[in-house]
Formats: structure tokens, sequence, C-alpha cells
């Protein structure tokens, strides 16, 4: 693999295209100072992927782009293309020639092109890297590096070593898998929190699942049973809408008649007003007519009155003559200048009665006048007596009606003492309940006193109630939390147990081998702390399978020959007694690995047996004192490390040995059940805090109520001494105002009675005095006699005229 291109274009001085061709071996760029030979080394670190400014040498990153010169405007862009020749195939990719392109624009954006495919500036990285010239990798040494190196420190020595080495890229990957790890874990951690209170409220959100459920069913019987009353409704509005249509028609047919009707009614109207104006004259001539004819017809009637009587008359007469045989005419030629004379005389005694007539009338007209004037002066005669009577009685009435005014004021004025006595009483009264009201006041006011207090503690004890639930909540989540989190690592070391050699495959074997006990790890109870020392002591003890008998083992053995299933190693139980009376005494901190562990009684002896004068101690330099003074004993450290007579085995980066994971197991089985018995005892304690605080929500309840009801029960004695206090201001007030009213009265009834004795004393003398006689009547009596003589005279002097 080497540099085959390097084409520049608008990067720092290089303003056009320009291409550097490399060929195999070593390429020298030689140009004096400032004629861009470092440009080259700039361009080449910036197109792996430099991200600092001050490694290109500059301020800023734009400052890579073409600045421009007086002659050359600046341009808008840098891009640099860099070809390799992977023919070797050092790159990861499979082509023989790879092309990376970086492009930058002045507004910051950048663009990253492998063989003109865009891409990201971590792919640039990881592929550089992978073949060992990533931008963090010393493949550009500049000026003053090389010293660097020679002066570094062992630390700096050991990074470059590594980089040059190619492990610096796997510690990279590795740090940045970590930090991954981490975030997975943080939300591992929060999606555990988020799961187990989901958990948590799936019981309750399936309730009102099933309620929202049966919501929607009975939602839709409601609608559809909505549905069948509205299309019960619309056929019956239907139905009526027909039936008012019909009967519309109907009577759009009737009223159509009817019109037709009232405009023949209307024009028979029009025609009669009509020929009712043009007889309005006719009648009205007519019934001129009419009276004019009934007056007629009243003259004719006194015509034929008289002349029926003439005619009655005359038939009387000639019935006489009759009766005689007849008149003679000479006789009736008497009789004719007879009437005649005596018709001459009449009309002359006619005249003479109307003149007589006239001068009645005169003197009847004369006499009335005088009648009238006689009148006129006896009624204002009348008039004056009846004025001195009316005084008279007018004076007696004001007396009358001053004494019935005085008896009346004495009646208001003993009315108005009662009343006064009553108003008093009632003032006394009203003070009296007032004083008693205000007295029952300030006794429930003592009583209530205390409830504001009583309800002030309700709401304290309350609110640490909900507090301790509060804090309770927050230990069963945490305890919920512990309890994941504990699970995960049981089963993530559950992981860690599972067996893919040949014990596994005896564990697995289960009742086809009858003697399997089963792990030596799960079958031993180690001491906390001493787990690595016993799994060294151990050794492949500690991976074994136990079984019962040498038969058990036998017979394991041939099962995992029969099914080629590996190798094993087999702890065999038995009764093989262990004389510890031999073992030496070991020295102060130290102590013997058989007492460190607890196991079966089946398996004790072959415990014991492994475990034969195993010690273990504190520090090699102990365990190599121990040895070397007791040959047969081996020392074992905490760290797992085993010293025999003439053997060690130790060192670092041992690995957990399957005892330690199982008592990690059994550590967090003992943590899972306490996170699960602090959760139970916390969800107890919950539950009788949520009780409790049921409890005093209940009590603030019924003290507020209580506080309530005495607010209500101050409010309504309020009113009542407020209503009290208002009667015996009323009943006060009307004391005072019927008692000003009666000293009015009396007032009046003072003033009135000085008035009675005036008037009764102007009444005594009035009546002492003569009273008038009646007015005489003797002129106005013969202005009437005369005038009666007269009118008298005229009617004999009418009746003569008429008799004429």
């Amino acid at each position: 693999m080497h540099l085959k291109s390097l084409t520049l274009k608008g990067f720092k001085s290089f303003a056009s295209a320009t291409t550097l061709r490399f060929e195999p071996g070593i390429t020298c760029v030689v140009g004096p100072n400032g004629s861009g030979k470092s440009n080259v080394l700039d361009a080449l670190r910036w197109v792996m992927g430099t991200q600092g400014a001050k490694d290109l040498r500059g301020g800023k990153m734009e400052d890579v782009i073409f600045a421009g010169t007086a002659g050359r405007a600046p341009l808008g862009r840098a891009e640099v293309s860099l070809t390799i020749d992977n023919t070797d195939g050092a790159l990861p990719i499979e082509y023989t020639e790879v092309s990376i392109t970086r492009r930058m624009f002045r507004d910051g954006a950048s663009e990253y092109e492998i063989n003109g495919s865009t891409c990201r500036l971590m792919d640039v990285q990881e592929l550089l890297s992978d073949s060992g010239i990533g931008r963090e990798m010393h493949v550009i040494v500049g000026q003053g590096q090389l010293a660097q190196i020679l002066e570094s420190k062992p630390e700096e020595r050991r990074a470059f070593i590594e980089e040059a080495a190619g492990v610096l890229k796997h510690r990279k990957r590795k740090e940045k898998a970590l930090r991954k790890l981490d975030a997975m874990q943080a939300n591992l951690t929060r999606l555990t929190d988020l799961t187990s209170e989901l958990r948590r409220q799936l019981k309750p959100l399936g309730k009102q699942a099933e309620i929202a459920r049966k919501a929607q069913a009975v939602q839709a019987e409601l609608r559809d049973a909505r549905l069948r009353l509205y299309a019960e409704d619309l056929v019956g509005r239907r139905a009526e809408i027909e039936k008012e249509q019909a009967d519309e028609a109907v009577a759009r047919a009737r009223r159509h008649e009817v019109e037709q009707a009232l405009e023949v009614a209307d024009a028979k109207q029009t025609a009669l007003e009509d020929q009712l104006a043009a007889d309005a004259p006719r009648i009205a001539s007519a019934q001129d007519a009419w009276y004019r004819l009934s007056a007629l017809e009243e003259r004719l009637r006194g015509t034929v009155r008289l002349a029926v009587e003439r005619e009655r008359h005359l038939s009387a007469k000639d019935d006489a003559a009759e009766a005689r045989g007849g008149r003679d005419p000479e006789e009736l030629d008497a009789e004719a200048e007879e009437t005649a004379v005596r018709e001459a005389e009449l009309a002359e005694r006619v005249d003479v009665a109307r003149f007589a007539l006239g001068e009645t009338a005169e003197r009847r007209a004369e006499l009335e006048q005088v009648v009238q004037a006689a009148e006129q002066a006896h009624m204002a005669a009348v008039r004056a007596v009846a004025d001195r009577r009316e005084g008279l009685a007018r004076l007696a009435g004001q007396v009358e009606a001053l004494r019935s005014k005085t008896g009346a004021t004495a009646e208001e004025i003993e009315r108005m003492s009662t009343a006064l006595v009553e108003a008093t009483e009632r003032a006394e009264d009203a003070a009296v309940e007032l004083a008693e009201a205000q007295a029952e006041s300030g006794v429930e006011d003592a009583d209530d006193a205390g409830l504001g207090d009583r309800h002030e503690q309700a709401k304290a004890a309350q609110k640490a109630a909900q507090a301790r639930v509060d804090e309770l909540v927050a230990a069963e989540r945490t305890a919920e939390k512990d309890i994941a989190s504990w699970r995960a690592r049981v089963d993530a070391l559950s992981l860690g147990l599972s067996r893919k050699d040949g014990a596994g495959a005896l564990l697995a074997a289960g009742d086809r081998l009858p003697g399997l006990l089963g792990s030596v790890a799960a079958l031993l109870t180690v001491e906390p702390g001493a787990e690595a020392a016993l799994a060294a002591a151990l050794g492949p003890v500690a991976d074994a399978v136990a079984v019962a008998s040498g038969d058990d083992a036998v017979a394991a053995l041939e099962l995992l020959r029969g099914n080629d299933a590996g190798r094993a190693g087999v702890l065999v139980g038995g009764w093989t007694t262990i004389d510890r009376s031999g073992w030496p005494t070991l020295p102060h901190g130290a102590r013997w690995a058989a007492d460190l562990v607890r196991s079966p009684e089946s398996l004790r002896h072959a415990v014991l047996s492994a475990l034969e004068q195993v010690a273990v101690v504190d520090s090699l330099r102990v365990a190599r004192d121990l040895v070397a003074r007791y040959p047969q004993v081996r020392a074992v450290t905490a760290e797992g490390d085993v010293f025999g007579a003439h053997w060690v085995v130790g060192g670092a980066d041992r690995g957990q040995s399957v005892i330690e994971v199982q008592a990690a197991v059994d550590e967090a089985n003992e943590k899972l059940a306490a996170s699960e018995a602090a959760a139970e005892r916390a969800a107890a304690a919950l539950a009788g805090a949520k009780a409790e605080q049921q409890a005093r929500a209940a009590e603030v309840a019924a003290a507020h109520e209580a506080s309530n009801e005495a607010k209500v029960r101050a409010a309504r004695s309020s009113e009542r001494l407020n209503r009290l206090r208002q009667a015996v201001r009323s009943a006060q007030a009307e004391a005072e105002r019927v008692q000003s009213q009666r000293a009015e009265v009396e007032h009046a009834r003072e003033d009135a009675l000085s008035k009675l004795a005036e008037l009764a004393e102007r009444l005594v003398v009035a009546e002492e005095a003569p009273m008038d006689d009646e007015p005489d009547t003797a002129v106005r009596d013969e202005a009437a006699a005369s005038l009666t003589a007269a009118r008298q005279q005229e009617m004999d002097a009418l009746l003569a005229l008429r008799t004429a």
C-alpha cells in the first residue's frame, strides 16, 4: 500500500486544481521557504480527518480555504482528494484503489466521500485506522516531533509503541465501546425503571381498558338505541308530515273555494254599495215625503173625525127629519138665512173673544212678572233666615265636631298609651332575648374556639401521613428497582454457571445418572471473601460434579465417553475418615481452608480430603514461610495464589471460578430475597400508611366539616343577634315614636278643648239672641192669586174663542 496521488483545489495556497502523483518508494518535496511544502502535509492531515485548526497551522478551520490574492478572488470551498494504492489489501475494502475526498465550504459545512460515495467522518477514520494511518497515528512526523519521541517518558513511549503495534486503535475502540456500554447501562437502568413502573400500572390500566371496552359496548348499544329511536321518530314524523301535507292540500282547496266565494261576496257588496249610493237620494226624499204624508195623515184623520162627527150629527138630524116626514124647502131657506145671520154673529163674537184673549194674555204676562219679582223677594228673605239658621247650625256643628274630636283624641291617647306600654314591653323582651342570645353565642364561641386548632392539627397529621406515604412509595420503588437489578444480576451470573463442557453434560443427564448430587460449586457454602482462595485450593474440584459413590463416578465417565461429551472432574462422596490431629498449628491470621467451607454430609469427607492441610493466609510472604516450615502444608492467599513445597501457582488475571460465580449468585439471591422482603415490608407499611393517611384525611374532612358547621352556627348566631338588636332598636324607636305621637295628640286635644269652650260660649250667646220671624208671603200670595185669575180669564177667553 502506498500513496498514489494527491489532488488539491482551493486548499490554502493551491487555488487551482493541482495533482501530485507519487511512486512507490521515497518522494521528496523540495522548494524555497513559503512555496507551500508544508501545505502538502497539511492537506494530507486534513483529508485524513484532522479536526483541530492548530494542527493545520491556522486559527480556524475556514483558514484552509483559499483566501484570495491581489489578482485572484477568494474561493468558496476547499477540496482535497487522496488516492491510495490498495493492491496488497492493507485497507479493509474490496477495491485495489481507494480515493478519499474531503470538501469544506465557508459556511462550515463539510462533506466526505470514499470512492465517490458520500460517507461520514467516522467511516473515513475507521477505514484508515484499520490500516495504521489514522489521524491520531504518528504516520506524519512534523518539525520537533522526533525530539519529542526521543525525550518522551516511559508512559509516552508505551503509547508510541502501542500505536506502532496497532494496539491504540483497539484501545480507542474499547474506550468507545465502554462509553457506549455505560450509556447503554444508564439507558437499561432507566428502561428497567420504566418497565417496573409500567408493570405496576398494567393492572389498573387493564381494569381501565376493560371499563373502556365495556363503556364502548354500552356506547355502541346506546348509539344503536338512539338510532332506533331516531328511526322510529323519523317514521312517525314522516307520517305526520304526509298527513299534514294532505290536510294542507285540503285546506288549500278549501281556502281557494273560500277565496272565490269571498271574491263573489266582495263583488256583491260593491254592487250593493253602489246601488245604496245611487238609492240614497231617493231614500232621503222618500223619508221626507213619508214625514210629510204622516203629518197630512194626521190632519186628514182629524178632518175625518170631524167629518164623522158632523156626519153623525147631520145623520141624527136627518133621522129626526125623516121621523117627522121630511123637511120643507122654505124651511130650509129660512134656516139657511138664519144660519148666515148666526155665522155673522159668531164671526163678530170671535173677533170680540180674540181681542179679549189678547188683553187677558197681556194681563197674564204682566202678572207673571210681578209674581216672579215677589217670589224672588220672598226667596231672598227665606235665604236670609236660612243663612242665620245655618250659621247657628254650623256653630253647633263645630261645637259637636270639637266634642267628638276631643273624645276621639282621648281614645287615641288611651290607645297610644297602650301601644307605648306594649312597645316598651317588646323592647324589654327583645333586650332580654338579646342578652340570652349573646350568652349562648359566647358559649358556642368557646366551644368552637378549638375547632380551628383541631383542623390545623388534623391537616398537619395528614401532611405527615402523606409524607410517610411518599417516603414509603419511594422506598417501595427503590426496593423494586433493587429487585430488578439483583434479578438481572442473578440472571446474568446464572448464565456464567451454564456449563458447555463435560460437567454441563453430566448435570444435564438428570435421571440417567442416579447418583448425581449436583455441581460442587452449588453444593458448597464458602465464607464471604474466601471464594478465590477456596477456588484455588480446590483446583479442578471447584468445577467438578459431585456424585454419591465410586460406581456413580464410573457411570459418569462412561456417559461422557458414550456421548462424546468431553471431559469433566467428578468429586466422589463417601465416608473416608480424615484425621486432623496431625495437622500443624497455624500462625496468627491463618486458617484451615476446610474451616471456611460448609458442605452436605455426604461430601464432607470428600471436601476435607480435597482440602487436607490447605491453609488460607493473608500474604505471599506468610504463605512462603508457612510452607517452608511445614512442607506438607499447602498455603493459599486470598488472591488465589497457591504455595506448595516445591511449586507455586498464581499471578494476575486469573478469572472467576465457578465457586466465585456461585458465591456471587448466592449473594445476589440473598440480596434479591432481602430486596423482595424490603419491598414486601414497604408494601405492608405503605398499606398501613395509606390507611393512616386516609384516616387523617377523614379527620381533616371531619374537622373541616365541624369548622364549617361552626362557621354556619356563628353566621346564624350573628344573624340572630343582628335580628334581635334590630328588634330592640325597632321596639325602642316604636316606643319613642308612640310617645312623641301621644304628646302631639295630647297637645292637639288641649287646643281642641280650648276651641270647644270658646265655640260653646258663642253658641250660647247666639241661641239667646231673638230669632227673626218668617218672611211675609202676602204680597207673593196676592200676586199669585191675581196671576191665577188672569190665567183663568185667559183660559175662558180661549174657550170662548174656540166655542164661538
